[in-house]
């Protein structure tokens, strides 16, 4: 045994041994347990680490003789005040650094709450390897952000049923995600946002039911188990790396939602498992009284803006990112890592500006929920220059518009050219929106246009949790219907409301299982559903292939004609008339009427043009979310007008694979229906 080093955190492999190394500021002893394996009850070693086996806050030792696949735990001594908040010096302790992690036959959630010894019941940390991504075999795809498309899915979910194709042992798996990912690639996807991969807690979820979603982290550092194929922890590092390289070669990027705000360790009540035994007034912001401060909605909140915190975090960003390879983050609840000491909002926080500065990070995408849940909201002020932020506004202003409110004309033209109403008066740069219409976090699509209020009773906690305010419409019947005229109106709906999204300014975010129609029966909130109710569909006789054929012809588009749809710098609004010669782009809105759009309270529909000087329009683009059909005439086009797009048509002259040729000078707009002009010289360019 030798002191050992404080640098690398965790456990290192050296040329004699092991290193181990943990954070414990305020603990008084330190002691380092070693297990026969995974299950163990008991340990068969145990060091103690003394004062010489500290580095200011980190103890340290080497061991010799140990190698990849020793499994391993802490128990860490310090004060304890009366009211029972300290150390537990009782509690096997899992390292926060810890790459994989073994002992899910034996452990118990439970054992962790109280006083008394775990040991029998715990999880433990497994010594493996630190290699780096093979990025010179598989480098970043690299996708400017104008020209990304991101799709959320749940990783688990989105190959659980045998109609996925993917063999049985793989199924609901990193492996299993590989053999999709030419479905995704066909569909038109440069970025899959995986819903939370590091390690989490299954069992923190009411009785009966698990954590599907995984937003209950017990470690930043580890690929989650259940996602991997096969019985052996020591495979989730390489199977992960795999789906990356896998989706490397695809041209897709890989974007991890994190959750660094809380951990699954909840209240002062919860289980002592790892970053509370180490330090619980380190990791977790509390009142006088050692009660935790929550802004999570999850009974505590991580301190980040703490060096060591930061420190943490960080590390944890820089493994994902350089030994496995991943391309970017989200941040869930990200604005309250800006949160300082008594959760005081900071206009810089350091977490964010050591992100910011860090050079293994600086080529990574990043996009942060500008939200948490005491009420703080910084979108155009998020306060880090880099990141990008999901825009609910986008969201909650599509569907109000095509659920037929009133006063969501105006909202909508903010909309459509990129939100410049909540980036200061400037549409928002590439990358700084993410646009939404439906996420994990509330209705699917289908959903959507087919329920008036959610159905979570399913969940066990009498329709209490979820979101209640959806701006959803059932249009007359609520869930499953066999009118066939609302059936129509839901199917067009979804359309219309899929188009916008993609064709407005802005990065576009689609949810898993929107391009076909996946429902989750008025689920809003599918948390705890690891269950058809929460998994992808495959089965064509169940999937809307319409609207799939839809989906990835408009992704074409936005693909094919960036300048029209995804410009670097979105056209101004200034007409552009002086110059005969000029060729820049320029937006003009208009009504029925060219030039004279109706923002009056009671307009439910809009026009916009996109216009080469003074030479014509080039694109035009009609929203009518009345009640009634509307005859709008049409500006001059440069060249002749195509009709690219037209929501009340039947698939595939909805979209079809080369726009057709219109001669008249108007349109005929039916009621909730869209329609999408292009000027020849576009239209030649398109065969989908």
């Amino acid at each position: 045994m030798h002191l050992g080093t404080p640098w690398p955190l965790g456990s290192s492999i050296t040329a004699r041994g092991v290193n181990f190394s943990v954070a414990a500021p305020a603990a008084s002893k330190v002691e380092l347990l070693l297990f026969d394996h995974a299950n163990a009850s008991q340990p068969k070693r145990i060091i103690e680490l003394n004062d010489c086996h500290r580095s200011g806050d980190y103890w340290h030792v080497e061991v010799e003789g140990l190698t990849a696949g020793c499994c391993y735990g802490y128990r860490v001594q310090g004060p304890q005040d009366p009211e029972g908040h300290g150390f537990r010096s009782s509690k096997v302790l899992l390292d926060p650094c810890a790459r994989a992690i073994g002992g899910w036959d034996v452990y118990q959630r439970d054992a962790a709450k109280g006083t008394f010894s775990n040991s029998e019941n715990c999880l433990k940390g497994i010594v493996c390897e630190r290699d780096s991504f093979d990025f010179a075999s598989h480098p970043r795809p690299r996708h400017a952000w104008n020209r990304s498309v991101i799709y959320e899915l749940h990783v688990g979910g989105f190959t659980k049923r045998t109609e996925s194709g993917v063999a049985p042992e793989q199924q609901g798996t990193y492996l299993g995600l590989i053999k999709k990912l030419p479905y995704l690639s066909q569909l038109g996807i440069t970025a899959i946002e995986l819903l939370p991969v590091f390690a989490f807690d299954p069992f923190d979820a009411p009785p009966g039911r698990n954590n599907y979603w995984g937003y209950s982290p017990l470690n930043w550092f580890t690929p989650h188990h259940s996602y991997v194929a096969g019985d052996d922890p020591m495979r989730g590092r390489q199977q992960m790396r795999e789906l990356v390289a896998a989706c490397h070669d695809q041209g897709i990027e890989v974007l991890l939602d994190v959750v660094y705000n809380h951990t699954t360790e909840v209240s002062r009540d919860g289980p002592t498992l790892s970053w509370r035994g180490f330090g619980e007034s380190l990791y977790y912001y509390q009142n006088s009284h050692g009660d935790y401060l929550d802004v999570s909605g999850c009974g505590n909140s991580i301190a980040a803006n703490r060096p060591l915190v930061r420190q943490l975090i960080l590390e944890s960003m820089r493994c994902w990112a350089t030994e496995l390879g991943v391309d970017g983050f989200r941040f869930d609840l990200g604005v309250a890592l800006s949160r300082g000491e008594d959760l005081e909002p900071l206009d810089h926080p350091p977490l964010f500006e050591e992100i910011e500065a860090d050079p293994q990070l600086s080529d990574l995408k990043l996009v942060s929920e500008p939200w948490d849940c005491a009420g703080l909201y910084r979108l155009s002020d998020f306060p880090a220059k880099r990141i990008g932020t999901w825009n609910g506004h986008f969201r909650d202003g599509l569907r109000s518009f095509w659920k037929g409110d009133d006063d969501t004309t105006w909202t909508l033209a903010e909309r459509l050219r990129g939100s410049p109403d909540h980036y200061k008066d400037a549409p928002s740069r590439p990358g700084r929106s993410v646009n939404f219409i439906t996420a994990h976090d509330g209705f699917t699509l289908k959903d959507l246009v087919s329920y008036n209020r959610k159905h979570n009773l399913a969940n066990g906690e009498n329709n209490r949790d979820g979101e209640n305010h959806n701006n959803s419409w059932n249009h007359g019947v609520e869930g499953p219907c066999s009118d066939p005229a609302i059936v129509k109106l839901r199917h067009r709906q979804q359309h219309n409301l899929i188009a916008t999204l993609l064709l407005a300014q802005g990065v576009p975010m689609l949810l898993m299982g929107d391009e076909i129609s996946r429902s989750q029966g008025g689920n809003n909130n599918t948390w705890c559903q690891d269950s058809p109710l929460g998994w992808m569909i495959w089965d064509p006789d169940h999937c809307d292939m319409e609207l799939h054929l839809f989906v990835s012809r408009l992704l074409k588009v936005r693909s094919m004609l960036p300048e029209l749809f995804s410009p670097i710098h979105p056209p101004q609004e200034t007409p552009l008339l002086q110059d005969q010669n000029c060729d820049d782009l320029w937006l003009q809105w208009h009504g029925v009427e060219p030039t004279k759009p109706d923002w009056s309270s009671w307009s439910h529909s809009l026009c916009c043009s996109i216009n080469r000087g003074a030479k014509g329009s080039v694109m035009w683009m009609g929203f009518n979310a009345f009640s009634k059909a509307m005859h709008f005439d049409l500006p001059k086009p440069t060249s002749q007008w195509h009709r690219l797009l037209d929501t009340n048509l039947a698939s595939p002259d909805n979209l079809p694979a080369s726009p057709s040729p219109w001669s008249t000078t108007g349109v005929e707009l039916e009621s909730r229906s869209m329609v999408v002009m292009l000027a020849e010289e576009y239209a030649l360019k398109l065969h989908l």
